[in-house]
C-alpha cells in the first residue's frame, strides 16, 4: 500500500495538486503538467498575448513551476508540447490497480480532544462569540456561560468551506504573483539589452571625435551604466520581494491543504482561525511596489554630434598672427561659456563644444527607495 501511495505522489500535478489529467505534456526540463494547467500558467505569464477560443495560439514563454526552467513555445503554444504517453499509461494502470485492490477500510475509532479546563469533558460545542471549540461544562459553568454556542458538527462544514475557498483564492493569487515575477524577469532582460544598445551608440558617436572626447565618452558611458545598474538592482529587489512573498504563500497553501485533510472536527476548528488570519495577511500584495510602464527604457541617453563634427572638419592652421590673436580671444570666450580650447601643432587652436546628455525622466519609485523598502 505504501508503494501505491508513493506512486500516487509522483503522479500529482504541481499546479492543480491533483492527479495528472490527460493529456499530460512533458516540458524540456522533463517535468510534467496537465495540458490545461500548462495553458493556465502560460496565460498568467503572458497576459497580453492574443488568444483564440480560450487558448493561446502564438508563441511565448513561461517558467516550469517545479524548477523554474524557462520553457519557450512555438506558434502552436502549449499544444506544441510533446505528450508524455508513458505517464498517461502509468496513470491508467494506477487507476485500474486502485479499483481492483480497493477494500473497505475498517472503521477508525474517533478520538475527540478533551477540554483543557474540565479534563473529563470532551470538546463537543463551538463558541460563536469567541470562535473557539469548547465543552458543555464551559457553557454551563465556565468561561463561555454567557456566550452563543452551536453544536460542533453544525459549524464544521461552514468553516471547512470557508477554508477551502480561501485556499482556492490563494492558489489563484500565487499564479498571478508567478506571472508578475516572469514579467519582472523579462523587464530585467529588456533593461540589459537597452543598456547595451545605448552604450554602443554612445561609443560609436564618441569614437568619431577621436581622443579629444575620450574622457567625455567615459563619463557618459558611466552614466548609462549607473542607471542600468540602479534599475536592475531595483527590479531584482522587487523580484526577490515577490519571490519571498510567493514562497511564504506556498507554505501557507501547503499548511492549508494539510489542515483540510484533518478528519477530526475539533482539531480542524482549533487550527482554522489562525490559518485563515495568515491567509488573509498573505493574500494582500498592496505593500509590494509596481514597476511604472516604460521604466526599462533608456532612450533619454540619445545624443548627436552633427555640430561638433562640422567644427572638427573646419579645423585648420592659423594663417597669420592677427588670426591667432582672434582665435585666442575666441578661446577665452569659449572657456567662459563652458567650451574647451585645444592647441594644434603649437600654433593653431580648435574649439570643441561640450555635450551633455538630456536628463533622465523622473520615475515614481527610485531604486534607492526600493532598496530601503526591501530592507524594511
Amino acid at each position: 500500500m505504501n508503494t501505491m501511495e508513493n506512486l500516487e505522489k509522483q503522479l500529482i500535478c504541481p499546479i492543480c495538486l491533483e492527479m495528472f489529467t490527460k493529456p499530460v505534456v512533458i516540458l524540456p526540463c522533463q517535468h510534467n503538467l496537465c495540458r490545461k494547467c500548462a495553458n493556465d500558467v502560460f496565460q498568467a505569464s503572458n497576459p497580453y498575448l492574443p488568444t483564440r477560443g480560450g487558448s493561446l495560439t502564438s508563441g511565448g514563454r513561461f517558467r516550469c513551476p517545479s524548477c523554474r526552467h524557462e520553457v519557450v513555445l512555438d506558434r502552436h503554444g502549449v499544444y506544441g508540447l510533446q505528450r508524455n504517453l508513458l505517464v498517461e499509461n502509468i496513470i491508467d494502470m494506477f487507476k485500474q490497480e486502485s479499483r481492483s485492490s480497493s477494500k473497505p477500510e475498517p472503521d477508525r475509532k474517533e478520538e475527540m480532544p478533551m477540554c483543557d479546563v474540565h479534563m473529563e469533558e470532551k470538546i463537543n460545542i463551538y463558541c460563536i462569540t469567541h470562535s473557539v471549540p469548547t465543552c458543555s461544562m464551559c457553557k454551563v459553568f465556565g468561561a463561555h456561560k454567557d456566550c452563543e454556542v452551536e453544536p460542533i458538527s453544525s459549524i464544521y462544514q461552514t468553516k471547512k468551506m470557508e477554508l477551502n475557498d480561501s485556499i482556492a483564492m490563494m492558489v489563484g493569487n500565487n499564479n498571478r504573483v508567478q506571472g508578475i515575477i516572469s514579467q519582472l524577469e523579462e523587464t530585467c532582460r529588456a533593461i540589459e539589452e537597452n543598456g547595451r544598445r545605448q552604450k554602443t551608440l554612445v561609443c560609436e558617436k564618441f569614437d568619431q571625435l577621436y581622443s579629444i572626447l575620450e574622457e567625455k565618452k567615459r563619463v557618459m558611458s558611466q552614466k548609462v551604466m549607473t542607471e542600468q545598474e540602479d534599475k536592475l538592482n531595483y527590479i531584482q529587489g522587487l523580484t526577490r520581494k515577490y519571490g519571498d512573498h510567493l514562497e511564504e504563500s506556498c507554505k501557507i497553501v501547503e499548511l492549508g491543504i494539510q489542515t483540510m485533510e484533518e478528519p477530526e472536527m475539533a482539531l480542524f476548528l482549533q487550527s482554522t482561525k489562525p490559518l485563515l488570519e495568515k491567509i488573509s495577511v498573505a493574500s494582500n500584495t498592496s505593500h509590494l511596489a509596481k514597476v511604472e510602464r516604460g521604466y526599462e527604457k533608456m532612450d533619454h541617453y540619445d545624443i548627436t554630434f552633427k555640430k561638433e563634427a562640422m567644427a572638427l572638419r573646419s579645423i585648420d592652421f592659423i594663417q597669420d598672427e592677427e588670426d591667432e590673436e582672434e582665435e585666442d580671444e575666441d578661446g577665452e570666450t569659449g572657456a567662459e561659456e563652458g567650451e574647451v580650447a585645444l592647441t594644434v601643432s603649437g600654433s593653431s587652436t580648435v574649439t570643441a563644444v561640450s555635450v551633455q546628455p538630456s536628463p533622465p525622466p523622473q520615475i515614481n519609485s527610485s531604486p534607492q527607495d526600493a532598496g530601503s523598502a526591501a530592507s524594511t
